[in-house]
């Protein structure tokens, strides 16, 4: 499998509002010949997994700062 090959959603669950990191991660990932995807803010984890799953990704990439990452993770 090449970078090319691989197909990433970036994703912003939660309520933080801060995604410069996601958008510097997912752009990173585009220069190296990656496909990615990249959901935005405020996306509950019905709606990443939903988007994961339509889209048929390889890789799912999350980005929080608020620290919820115990409850939200493994609900996705």
């Amino acid at each position: 499998m090449t970078a090319r090959d691989i197909k990433v959603l970036i994703a912003k669950p939660g309520l933080d509002g801060h995604d410069r990191g996601a958008k510097v991660v997912a752009r990173a990932l585009r220069e190296n010949g990656m496909e990615v995807v990249y959901t935005g803010i405020r996306q509950t984890p019905e709606m990443i997994v939903n988007s994961a799953v339509e889209l048929g990704v390889d890789v799912v990439g999350l980005s929080i700062l608020s620290g919820a990452h115990g409850d939200l993770f493994p609900r996705i």
